[in-house]
């Protein structure tokens, strides 16, 4: 048999009123229920907690010895009911996110800054990630959620969609492409591109391959990060592609962009999370947010 903790409860109670009459006042319960608590107690215990022979109880030494503990154990125990409490009431908690390099600083930060000013007791931790890392990093437990654009899926990992946008091409200002409220692909691709290495490449390559069959998607250079894309850009050494997202970061290098036509391709994005660990109420208000935050932003395309 194990201690219960109406039996703490009871205990710690007598053992601060030194008085059977106030302890069960206290805890709203008969002086009989109160005794009988305290001698299921001492049975468990197989120690005698309080001694009975004076008009005043007074505990025993062994009573004395485990006074603190319990005190220690109820306080523990309210302590994390508290938590638990504020968790469920979003008053704290962590939220672990992964997403890849360029939603990284441009619209997740957008989104975590605007969540903290609703929600700021919820910490939210960003980890940057390359494509390829998300699901892995989701997989794996090391994130709560991720962001990032459809890939080959894993079993476990359940994606809802986030946002879906279209393709733009960015340059320098002053570029010929500049003149044109739209550009066609196969106008974008006279020019040196400057492309992502990887799948982002060869996915663009297939899509384009029936409207560009007299022209080829062929990149005259590749890049690891969309970042070195936009730097060598801005110093004039060719075009790049990407999706309206990364606008603010276009603004930061003080490019130019316009909406790719023939054909409009669009790439959809998705928050994933595991299908068999459900999210913590702090990690589901800010899935909820976030989607509520894409639709509001709606990022406009120049």
């Amino acid at each position: 048999m194990n201690v219960t903790l109406r039996q703490l409860r009871a205990f710690c109670a007598l053992a601060h009123t030194s008085s059977f009459t106030e302890a069960a006042s206290s805890l709203h319960v008969t002086q009989s229920a109160l005794s009988g608590l305290i001698k299921e107690l001492e049975q468990i215990l197989g120690v005698q907690v309080v001694h009975r022979s004076t008009r005043k109880v007074q505990l025993s030494e062994a009573g004395r010895e485990f006074y603190p503990l319990a005190i220690k154990i109820l306080q523990d125990l309210d302590g994390a009911l508290d938590a638990m409490a504020d968790l469920k009431a979003l008053k704290r908690g962590v939220v672990r996110i992964a997403a890849p390099q360029v939603l990284s600083c441009t619209g997740v930060p957008e989104g975590m800054a605007a969540f903290k000013r609703v929600c700021p007791d919820i910490q939210v931790r960003l980890f940057d990630s390359m494509v390829e890392s998300v699901l892995p990093r989701v997989s794996s437990g090391e994130v709560d959620l991720g962001v990032g654009p459809e890939r080959e899926s894993l079993p476990e990992i359940e994606a809802s969609t986030l946002f879906e946008l279209p393709f733009v091409v960015v340059f320098p200002p002053g570029h010929p492409l500049g003149k044109k409220k739209t550009v066609r692909w196969d106008e974008a691709i006279k020019h040196p591109l400057i492309a992502l290495q990887g799948e982002f490449t060869q996915r663009l390559r297939g899509d384009l391959h029936e409207a560009l069959r007299d022209s080829a998607l062929t990149p005259s250079t590749e890049v690891g990060f969309m970042t070195t894309a936009f730097s060598m850009v801005s110093m004039g050494l060719g075009v790049t592609t990407c999706l309206p997202y990364a606008s603010t970061l276009i603004k930061r290098f003080q490019l130019e962009s316009r909406p790719l036509v023939a054909p409009q391709i669009q790439r959809q994005f998705f928050i994933f999370t595991r299908k068999d660990r459900p999210l913590s109420p702090a990690a589901q208000r800010f899935a909820e947010f976030l989607k509520d935050y894409v639709k509001a932003v709606a990022w406009q395309i120049d």
